[in-house]
């Protein structure tokens, strides 16, 4: 028989917690048929769970008295706080009592605890933290969006295969294009770090197509697009607050004026365009190079997020993605 997946989940972190991680679990128990572990304050999730009706033996809750706040120290967060809810569940992870966690909780203190609890793959020398961004065609995998600011040349060779290793099993995208982010297209642009870089992607296996431009990304030019975290996550944030600001500024122009008479109409199309600039779509972030999976949801994720994040971990085991990354590094 195949082996069950386990799922465990920190009920206590981010901003709709616990309502909104719970009611994630439920429907990802009744869509997903997954089992998943909540992990937190028992007596706060049994009363948020029986607001709900789902099958009883696919969740359970594991007890963590404690939660980490945003405004903590992570390193000291991590220390000091052994029964946290994130601590709890990356030591689920760690002990192989499930297969992988999701988190809406702090950022910082999330990656330094999968480091330091779950830890990293052999040969693997830093862990990347990577995010899917819409574009014109569909998406585009983006390494590293935050984990590590200060990179070395090697960092981002390895970023860019375990990136590869990541698109090609979960999205089926075979032989994915990598692009590296760059002020320019010309081998020779660029500072010290990222012409190095240039120089050992150019030597891998990968489907290494050179430079690309910030411009060009939202139109697709790469499956797959690998920096540094400060530059990776200037991008994202870039990202996000322009997709919403022209979505404002879309159905500001729409629904005034004689143009209200068109908003009924184009009622489905922007609802299409909405869903592809819906982060909630993908659920969290992917923390790849770990001896597990740990997924970073958004800190005010809401429950379609949350099970979509699960959903995401569940495809992550069954494709045994942590094996075929230690064999591409």
């Amino acid at each position: 028989m195949q082996k069950e997946i386990k799922i465990a989940v920190d009920a206590m972190g981010g901003d709709n917690a616990p309502y909104e991680i719970v009611k994630g679990a439920v429907e990802s128990v009744n869509e997903q048929h997954a089992h998943v572990i909540l992990v937190g304050q028992q007596q706060v999730i049994e009363q948020e769970l029986k607001k709900y009706s789902y099958d009883k033996n696919n969740i359970e809750i594991v007890p963590a008295t404690e939660v980490i706040s945003t405004e903590e120290s992570p390193t000291q967060a991590i220390r000091r706080k052994k029964d946290s809810s994130m601590v709890v569940g990356l030591n689920l992870v760690k002990e192989k009592k499930a297969d992988a966690f999701v988190s809406a909780g702090s950022t910082g203190a999330l990656l330094t605890g999968a480091l330091f609890i779950v830890g990293r793959i052999k040969g693997v020398e830093r862990p990347v933290l990577g995010t899917c961004l819409p574009n014109k065609k569909s998406f585009t995998f983006l390494v590293d969006s935050g984990a590590n600011v200060d990179c070395k040349a090697k960092y981002i060779e390895q970023f860019a295969k375990m990136a590869s290793v990541y698109v090609e099993n979960m999205y089926h995208i075979q032989n994915p294009t990598v692009g590296l982010v760059n002020i320019g297209a010309e081998k020779e642009k660029g500072d010290a770090l990222t012409k190095e870089a240039y120089e050992l992607l150019e030597k891998t296996d990968l489907n290494f197509i050179g430079n690309i431009e910030p411009r060009d990304i939202p139109f697709g030019k790469a499956d797959i697009i690998v920096c540094d975290g400060f530059l990776g996550n200037t991008i994202l944030k870039l990202s996000e607050g322009l997709s919403m600001a022209l979505l404002g500024i879309i159905k500001e122009e729409i629904t005034t004026g004689y143009y209200k008479f068109a908003a009924a109409a184009l009622k489905k199309p922007f609802h299409n365009i909405k869903k592809r600039f819906d982060a909630d779509e993908i659920g969290g972030a992917p923390f790849l190079g770990l001896q597990s999976l740990v997924v970073k949801a958004h800190g005010s994720s809401n429950a379609k997020a949350i099970k979509n994040a699960i959903k995401q971990c569940i495809l992550f085991a069954e494709q045994d993605i942590v094996d075929k990354i230690g064999e591409k590094i």
